[in-house]
């Protein structure tokens, strides 16, 4: 029997070096042979960031003129007046290489149309104000979201994901009020399809602050009320991510006010909800107190798939951005990073370009 020919000694070192350092799909392996991510392209960091309406809202022309403010003065002097049509223009110019959209609900719509808008009572530190929405269900409304899918298709943009504000009264523990709120969600889930949105934020509805636990005789506190809301705001998640799950796009629990406020009562509602179409979309500054600035994010990043909300917001000493992105980093988290900033030492044109800058350099 002949011998098999011998390989070279450099040779067979050097790939056995060679091999050592390279998995699976280009991944690095350590030393002791686990796979370790390779670094992201500039391509892919940029894919996995989002424009967002909300810090540049006051640029966009209003339905009342009358009502600007200071900040929106000066800031339309600036960078000129906008609408959502041209949003998607703005984005590639603003932030290049930058694709993906997050949209305020709030910016919706020919502000000219009476007849996409609905009247609507907001409820606001036990007061009542009266509003105007958009209205996905209208005809005109309809048609005003086809010009917008198409605006989009030509500029080589895509809506991901839309923060919505329009439905209310999720948890409210009136059900003519709750399903009013449902219903108000689908119109919208139904719009989010047409923009090929991938999810949709709905805010819990209930009290702004959410109620205390009580102390029960010679027992120890009990939080009875808090419960019932939680309980009604799972069974309208039941419901909007069934119907979402239709229509492809995702409802999403962002840490705002009233129950969601606390992350475990975020992770309660998704996880009795159950669906692959509910989940949440965390805000890296959108908390009550500094401990839960990281803590909180921590408990909601594995909870979290598609959207979140890389926020600066100087209400806070240390909004560190870069952390935050890490902390999702490190729960595996494949979605979209979108730029909200709030309030801090730059316009929210400046403010969301800083950034920008931070969440490419921590991706």
């Amino acid at each position: 029997m002949s011998e098999k020919p011998r390989m070279n000694k450099s040779r067979r070192n050097f790939l056995k070096t060679a091999g050592a350092g390279f998995g699976a799909a280009g991944a690095l392996l350590a030393s002791d042979g686990v796979a370790v991510p390779r670094p992201m392209t500039e391509k892919e960091k940029l894919d996995r960031i989002a424009s967002n309406t909300w810090p540049i809202r006051y640029i966009f022309k209003s339905r009342h003129q009358e009502r600007t403010n200071p900040t929106s003065e000066e800031m339309k002097k600036k960078y000129g007046e906008i609408t959502m049509l041209d949003f998607p223009d703005f984005t590639k110019k603003t932030f290049p290489g930058v694709t993906q959209m997050d949209l305020f609900s709030g910016l919706f719509g020919d502000v000219t149309d009476d007849s996409m808008y609905v009247p609507v009572a907001v409820e606001y530190n036990g007061r009542t104000f009266k509003a105007e929405e958009f209205d996905p269900s209208s005809a005109s409304g309809k048609k005003w979201l086809e010009k917008m899918a198409n605006k989009m298709a030509a500029t080589g943009t895509k809506c991901h994901h839309i923060s919505n504000n329009a439905p209310r009264n999720i948890c409210d523990l009136d059900a003519a009020k709750r399903r009013e709120g449902i219903q108000v969600a689908k119109n919208w889930l139904d719009g989010a399809a047409v923009l090929g949105a991938k999810s949709m934020r709905v805010n819990s509805g209930g009290p702004r602050i959410a109620p205390e636990a009580v102390m029960e005789p010679h027992s120890y506190p009990k939080n009875d009320k808090l419960a019932q809301y939680l309980t009604n705001c799972i069974e309208s998640f039941k419901e909007m991510a069934d119907y979402g799950g239709k229509r492809g796009v995702k409802v999403t629990l962002e840490n705002h006010w009233g129950l969601t406020a606390n992350p475990i009562n975020i992770r309660i509602i998704v996880e009795e909800v159950g669906n692959p179409y509910c989940e949440a979309s965390p805000d890296f500054c959108n908390w009550e107190h500094e401990y839960l600035l990281f803590h909180g994010l921590r408990a909601l990043a594995p909870y979290a798939h598609t959207t979140v909300h890389a926020k600066y917001w100087n209400r806070w000493k240390n909004p560190d951005v870069q952390r935050n992105v890490r902390i999702m980093k490190e729960a595996n988290f494949q979605g979209i990073y979108a730029l909200e900033y709030e309030e801090g030492p730059w316009d929210g044109v400046e403010g969301a370009k800083y950034l920008y800058r931070e969440v490419l350099t921590a991706l």
